[in-house]
């Protein structure tokens, strides 16, 4: 039998200086949507599009960057992992939380720190006489900051990709005929394992027969420390870190997926920022351009999340049929609305969009 999907072989690294030390994708994605928001805003800030100050630009990204980044961590911890927040260790850096380099960022929370970020950004800042300058709506600027976030939301989604993570749902099998589209990641093996190694009542995500699962183990062996449960963790673990060196054996015991990250990439970044930029053409009230971008993400989020697996760690998979992050997203939706409603009655003057740039 022939399989037509594609076996996921990507590094999370870019560049790799030891086993788990090294320049990772998932950080250049950040960096490079840092890069698009600054050359982004200070482009619009030439051209008096935004009020954000040209030379302060990058006062302004500094605090773009501290917003999402914190947010997006405390986001994670609060609505995915709260054993983040009081989970300590006695090696670099000590505490659960810090530890970005082992993954957990949430979208939502960054959002939240990224208004947070703005509403700073708002109030100016001193120049050399201690004078405050660039002081504008934080409305405004919650706009400016929505115009520039869809190109760092799909290199995020590009990067979830890389990693293989966030897996979409199954559309083959092991072992089947799949779409050429579709994708097999070994990390899936990963995901099994915790149902499939000492657990006497398995979950709903087992993936493989019994027999090939035994066949994963077979491989796993070699590179398990011993042959204890833990032990077989830690081989099944490296073996789906790893599964470039084992993609003959491995191909008929992975499913085929749907390339979920892929998806929401596309719906994130190519969609979304369509449809700020559409409502970005004509004149409008500071904060419109905002509220679409919660409602519009918020909508998208709910869509490509359908074919995508909830969390693991989440205890609680669905509730009513939505997923975790969809449930923010409907929360988003609200919170949108509410804005987009406020945006629009309040006695403010129009800002200029790129068709007309100047204000009316």
């Amino acid at each position: 039998m022939t399989l037509a999907a594609w076996f996921h072989t990507l590094s999370p690294f870019a560049v790799r200086f030891g086993p788990d030390l090294g320049i990772r994708w998932y950080g250049l994605a950040y960096l490079a949507g840092f890069a698009v928001a600054y050359f982004a805003m200070r482009a619009m800030s030439r051209r008096a599009l935004i009020a954000i100050p040209y030379d302060r630009v990058g006062d302004a990204l500094l605090w773009l960057i501290g917003g999402a980044l914190i947010g997006g961590r405390i986001g994670y911890a609060l609505f995915y992992d709260p054993r983040l927040l009081y989970t300590f260790s006695d090696h670099f850096p000590f505490w659960s939380l810090l530890a970005i380099n082992e993954g957990g960022m949430a979208s939502h929370g960054g959002i939240a720190g990224t208004i947070i970020a703005a509403w700073r950004i708002s109030r100016g800042f001193r120049d050399s006489t201690g004078a405050i300058v660039g002081r504008t709506s934080f409305m405004h600027v919650c706009d400016a900051m929505a115009l520039v976030a869809p190109a760092g939301l799909m290199f995020g989604r590009l990067a979830n990709f890389v990693n293989g993570e966030l897996l979409g749902k199954i559309v083959a099998k092991p072992g089947e005929a799949s779409p050429w589209w579709a994708v097999q990641y070994p990390q899936e093996i990963d995901l099994c394992a915790t149902d499939r190694l000492g657990n006497t009542s398995p979950g709903p995500d087992l993936v493989q027969t019994p027999e090939q699962w035994q066949k994963i183990l077979d491989l796993a062996r070699p590179l398990a420390p011993d042959n204890t449960i833990e032990g077989l963790r830690v081989g099944v673990h490296r073996l789906a870190h790893e599964g470039w060196k084992h993609v003959e054996q491995l191909r008929p015991l992975i499913s085929a997926r749907h390339p979920s990250q892929l998806y929401q990439g596309a719906a994130e970044g190519l969609i979304l920022g369509a449809v700020l930029w559409i409502v970005w053409a004509k004149p409008r009230k500071p904060g419109v351009i905002g509220a679409i971008f919660l409602i519009a993400y918020g909508i998208l989020r709910i869509l490509t999340e359908l074919i995508r697996l909830p969390d693991a760690q989440l205890a609680v998979r669905r509730i009513l049929g939505l997923s975790r992050g969809q449930w923010l997203s409907v929360a988003m939706i609200a919170v949108g609305l509410w804005v987009l409603v406020y945006a629009t009655r309040r006695a403010a003057p129009k800002m200029g969009g790129w068709l007309r740039p100047a204000r009316t």
